[in-house]
């Protein structure tokens, strides 16, 4: 297939390079530029997100946030300028469900199919293609393009119509979110009670309260390990789409709301490009206690 790619950060490049090593025809366009020394294959350097997209069957947008779905989409050389009536607007960005919604029907008013297909992994479920996709739209669609999500993911599934995706992966930020906090708190607590942490952890990991937050980040917390994965600045504005959208709806979240709190207090301290696991820090700042350090 043609394929217009657009976003090449630290998930969208890999993300890109599958598609690109599967054989398929490559329109690569990034905000700060196609990075160097990108995989040899059938691919094409674009100035534009409409020069990536004017002769795509498939456009993948890959960028931070909403407003910058929107600027890719419908700004100046976006892709609505210049994609062709039938072709697939795949947008796997993490953005506001119902922005996600309005964008889907704008494109459909121009023949463009659309789908939302928010990813969780990670830079290393994007390097190792086994990123999980949450896909909202229609289901003919969805069948149509899964043969390329399955080659930057291994858990894809359709959740419903337009939109949906979307809300799946706000779902799956503030339970991860709330997860960190937890294996803080919880940590944080054994180091100032005067426990081994990393014994700590290990008990718990053969008990109920074992998650992949507590292998993978409770070691990085231990360990001081905060180079990044996915970005406190990151998760902070998927917790805000949750909060803007849940007021919108008449929904109280309020431990996301803490939640979003504490990583506000990593960006005050200038960690807003670390892991988002050093969250702990904002609890170690509130007891004066550094995991591990002595009391």
């Amino acid at each position: 297939m043609n394929i217009g790619f657009i976003g090449l950060g630290v998930m969208g490049r890999p993300m890109a390079e599958h598609l690109i090593k599967a054989g398929h025809r490559v329109a690569l366009a990034s905000r700060s530029g196609v990075p160097a020394g990108m995989i040899d294959g059938d691919v094409i350097t674009c100035a534009s997100a409409a020069e990536a997209a004017k002769d795509a069957d498939i456009i993948i947008t890959m960028v931070p946030d909403t407003s910058d779905v929107e600027t890719v989409l419908f700004g100046a050389a976006g892709v609505s300028e210049a994609a062709r009536p039938g072709s697939v607007v795949i947008d796997m960005s993490s953005i506001s469900p119902l922005a996600s919604k309005q964008f889907a029907a704008r494109l459909g008013e121009r023949g463009i199919g659309c789908l939302d297909a928010p990813v969780s992994g990670g830079e290393v479920g994007a390097k190792a293609a086994s990123l999980t996709i949450m896909v909202g739209g229609p289901e003919d669609l969805f069948e149509r393009v899964k043969p390329i999500l399955g080659l930057m993911g291994r858990n894809i599934n359709r959740v419903g119509e337009h939109g949906a995706g979307q809300t799946t992966k706000v779902a799956n930020q503030i339970i991860v979110a709330l997860t960190i906090q937890a294996v803080s708190e919880a940590l944080v607590f054994a180091s100032r009670a005067g426990a081994d942490p990393a014994r700590v952890r290990e008990a718990l990991l053969g008990g109920f309260a074992n998650s992949r937050v507590l292998e993978v980040h409770g070691e990085r917390m231990i360990k001081r390990n905060f180079t990044p994965g996915f970005r406190v600045e990151l998760h902070q504005k998927d917790l805000n789409i949750a909060l803007e959208n849940a007021r919108s709806l008449g929904v109280s979240l309020p431990a996301t709301a803490l939640a979003r709190s504490l990583f506000s207090a990593c960006e005050a301290h200038g960690g807003g490009r670390d892991d988002h696991s050093s969250l702990v820090r904002a609890l170690e700042l509130l007891a004066n206690h550094e995991i591990g350090q002595p009391i």
